[in-house]
């Protein structure tokens, strides 16, 4: 048993015998399914930190090594039922990196790769003795001649790929060296039984095409058949609210909202902090993007800032997520930083629309600390008022709620282009922030079979607050607005699915201002 070639099971030992554990093996059937294919037996999972990447990594080398028995850490879990369990029950030699331990800091980065194959060709020379030489091909050459000499093969388990891409965001030549590293360690390689990847962002791309293409990517944009492994599910949560008397409306409030595949996804690390800490709260602060979150978010780019403050309302942005090339310094449009965002973990991706958005109250609050500084100034004034201009639009005051979208645009000015109703909806998402605490996220340009409603608030189950329909006019009038509802009946779709229906019609005009027309909708 050695640190990098066959290791044994104690990470995944403890991790298993932690307070809160969710049995994840079934991951484990799924990659026995590609050992040894020639298509299929590259995998690369990038998911955020605090996501469980580290864990899934240890449970494959606690089933896989030769370096350990972990016939009993395996018993009553969902892995044994499956008719390949024993066939690969700790049955392979498998080499085990963690890259994060190689780079301690930014001094290393000259000298981490070379160290990487020194260490891990110190362990194969004590397994396989004289088999082979060292030359100029390094570790890729050294395992050629162990795969010739013992028809041996080897499963990769490498955690943390990316951690040079993060530390050493200007150092292009560090990253192509260490992409010819792996290219070389794996491509066309017969001594690669499988190979297994995990980090934060996906194969680094150089244009259009990835540096290494012969691995299945599965990230947060595209998770596919492995979404359930990527957190917590619904189902996984609920059963630990119950054992641990945890109140499962208030955790899913906190942090559901990642959506992969069809599946609601929970932060496992925030889920595991509630359940020990029985306190709701965000859980993020101080971790290393953080920080990042604040850079990324104050970089002008065009429609950025508005994209921002429309999810900050619950609102989504579309997004073409082609040309991200999966690093942390290439930055050409607002979507790059929106699809960095979705791989750290602040936003979350729909495959079927494009769209991201925030998706729990946990990430609000980040949002929250991070734009409340001088470059978003009047932001949280902005917010601070929603709750207000909300109670106004159900008491019917349309005189209060004209005067709080006039404050809120003149506060925010310096951040939207007021020129638009594109920037009107901004404003009016931003100005009913609090409605998240009563309904469900807002459909913007709801079809209706006559047209669109450009704003639809639906209230939550079990909620009785009445449905506002908000029609938007730039430079017309708010009567205009409500007129438009009624003849092109855009609450006649909705009134089925709610109780009472609010009409709210809001215009801008550059010498009055903004005003407002609030009506309650007869139902026929």
């Amino acid at each position: 048993m050695g640190i990098y070639l066959n290791p044994g099971n104690e990470a995944f030992r403890q991790a298993v015998t932690d307070d809160v554990y969710i049995d994840k093996t079934e991951m484990i059937a799924l990659m026995n399914q590609r050992l040894n294919k020639s298509s299929g037996k590259y995998v690369c999972v990038s998911r955020p930190r605090r996501f469980g990447k580290s864990m899934a990594a240890d449970m494959l080398v606690a089933y896989y090594s030769r370096g350990c028995d972990s016939k009993e850490l395996f018993a009553n879990m969902a892995v044994e039922k499956e008719k390949s369990y024993n066939t690969h029950l700790n049955r392979h030699n498998v080499i085990r990196l963690d890259i994060q331990r190689f780079l301690f800091c930014e001094a290393h980065l000259d000298i981490f790769i070379k160290k990487i194959q020194e260490m891990v060709i110190r362990e194969l020379r004590a397994e396989y003795g004289e088999c082979f030489e060292v030359g100029p091909y390094g570790l890729p050459g050294v395992l050629e001649q162990i795969y010739v000499c013992t028809r041996n093969r080897f499963i990769f388990i490498i955690d943390e790929w990316d951690c040079m891409f993060r530390i050493a965001k200007e150092r292009r030549e560090i990253q192509k060296d260490y992409l010819d590293f792996l290219r070389g360690l794996f491509k066309g390689a017969e001594y690669v039984e499988f190979a297994y990847m995990t980090g934060i962002l996906p194969i680094k791309k150089y244009g259009e095409h990835s540096a290494i293409n012969i691995f299945d990517e599965y990230s947060m944009l595209d998770s596919s058949d492995l979404a359930r492994f990527f957190g917590f599910t619904e189902k996984e949560v609920r059963v630990l609210c119950t054992e641990k008397k945890i109140d499962f409306s208030d955790l899913q409030k906190w942090y559901d909202g990642y959506t992969l595949n069809g599946l609601h996804i929970y932060n496992p690390k925030s889920v595991v902090d509630v359940m020990k800490r029985k306190r709701f709260k965000s859980y993020w602060t101080g971790t290393e993007t953080y920080e990042a979150l604040k850079v990324y978010i104050d970089m002008n780019f065009d429609g950025l800032k508005e994209a921002v403050i429309q999810m900050l309302g619950n609102g989504r942005c579309r997004i073409n997520p082609q040309r991200f090339q999966n690093d942390m310094t290439t930055f050409n449009t607002r979507d790059d930083i929106l699809c960095l965002l979705v791989h750290l973990g602040y936003l979350t991706f729909d495959e079927n629309t494009s769209e991201v958005f925030i998706p729990n109250q946990e990430i609000a609050q980040e949002f929250l600390n991070a734009v409340d500084n001088f470059s978003w100034n009047g932001l949280i004034q902005a917010l601070n008022r929603s709750e207000e201009l909300l109670k106004d639009t159900w008491a019917l005051n349309k005189t209060a709620v004209s005067k709080a979208m006039e404050s809120i645009h003149n506060e925010t000015a310096s951040i939207l282009k007021y020129n638009d109703e594109n920037s009107l909806a901004c404003t009016v998402l931003m100005a009913y922030y609090s409605a998240k605490a009563y309904y469900v996220n807002p459909i913007m340009e709801l079809p209706t079979g006559k047209g669109f409603a450009d704003v639809v608030y639906l209230p939550k189950r079990d909620v009785e607050k009445p449905a506002l329909l908000i029609e938007l006019k730039w430079k017309k009038s708010a009567a205009g607005a409500i007129r438009q509802i009624k003849e092109k009946q855009y609450a006649s779709w909705i009134e089925n699915y709610t109780g009472d229906i609010l009409l709210v019609g809001i215009n801008y005009n550059e010498k009055k201002g903004h005003t407002c027309v609030i009506e309650k909708y007869e139902k026929k």
